[in-house]
């Protein structure tokens, strides 16, 4: 008998390595195949890596079965549905330039759910922290999407805090089409059974915490439309969809080339033009309106109303002053002038 160490009794596979070229007494446990070198790293169990488990080449074992515009998901493997956890991957959706009103990206609990409730536009999908904690308005979310078939992704916080352009998303945020703009003769037209218009316009308003806080307070007071200034204003930034609180989603909004101009138009539309202005004679407590359209035109802060405008008004009235400061920001003293307006009509 040739090489009684190798092909002892009970050691058949040593049968089948190819006789003396296997390599010492430790490759007898190697399959057909195995490689010539024989040391023991290779005789081992004699498995070569499987093309299907991970080998070179291999990804998962679905390497050649999955779609080419499809990559591999690392993990355990497909999502059960379209509320789980998307992992870092999760990109955002890719939107072009805004040359209008923008608005395509929204930020904040409640401004999310009133863009799903007031369904004006197109919701491409939604972002969710996945530490949040249970609460009423998520349920509403999660329910108002599966309605309209939105996808609602679940993204760790860093990566959704990475998105965000607010300093507090509420870890919830959303991608949207851009609000719709309106022509400003569409904002004049009087409904059967609604009031008359009232507008509100911005002269210069830059400070997007100050515009939302006001078209929040003007919806609430009744505003019927607002109308921007193209250049030197403030549009609808993430910032602004916030602090307004959804109020974006019910306002129609207009965009014009110059305010003075506008304000012509709306005058001889028979608007009642109103600027708020700090040194007006006349208090804002004094307005008399009756039932007629009325546009409220309010300025920046510090710079108020500029002089074209401030010359274009029907009337200027200011709100009576009784502290030590001069003035109030323009979110605040909108608010109280649109509810005054809202209170004389």
């Amino acid at each position: 008998m040739s090489a009684p160490k190798g092909g002892g009794r009970g050691k058949p596979a040593g049968g089948r390595s190819g006789g003396p070229k296997s390599g010492g007494p430790k490759s007898g446990g190697a399959r057909s195949g195995a490689p010539k070198s024989g040391g023991p790293s290779s005789a081992g169990r004699g498995r070569s890596a499987p093309a299907g488990r991970g080998g070179a080449g291999g990804s998962g074992g679905s390497g050649g079965s999955r779609s080419p515009g499809r990559p591999s998901r690392p993990g355990k493997g497909k999502a059960p549905n379209a509320l789980v956890a998307m992992g870092p991957q999760a990109t955002k959706p890719k939107i072009a330039k805004s040359t209008g009103l923008g608005g395509e990206q929204v930020e904040g609990r409640q401004a999310v759910r009133e863009l799903l409730l007031a369904n004006r536009r197109d919701t491409r999908e939604i972002w969710m922290a996945a530490d949040l904690d249970p609460a009423p308005v998520l349920d509403d979310i999660r329910e108002l999407a599966g309605e309209a078939r939105v996808l609602v992704k679940v993204v760790g916080r860093g990566k959704l805090d990475a998105a965000a352009r607010t300093d507090a998303p509420q870890g919830v945020l959303a991608f949207a089409r851009p609000l719709p703009e309106v022509p400003l003769e569409d904002l004049l037209k009087t409904r059967a059974g609604l009031p008359a218009p009232f507008l509100l316009l911005s002269d210069g308003i830059t400070d997007p915490g100050n515009l939302g806080a006001l078209l929040r307070s003007a919806e609430c007071a009744g505003v019927t439309g607002l109308v921007l200034p193209q250049h030197r204003a403030v549009h609808i930034t993430p910032a602004v969809t916030k602090a307004a609180a959804g109020s974006v989603e019910h306002i129609p909004m207009a965009v014009v080339g110059g305010m003075p101009t506008a304000i012509r138009q709306l005058q001889d539309a028979g608007v009642w033009v109103i600027g708020l202005d700090e040194r007006a004679e006349k208090s804002v407590w004094q307005l008399d309106l009756g039932s007629r359209p009325v546009a409220l035109v309010l300025g920046a802060e510090g710079p108020g109303l500029s002089r074209l405008v401030r010359d274009r008004c029907d009337e200027l009235v200011a709100i009576p002053m009784r502290g030590r400061l001069a003035s109030l920001n323009v979110g605040t003293a909108g608010a109280l002038a649109c509810f005054e307006v809202a209170r004389g009509r």
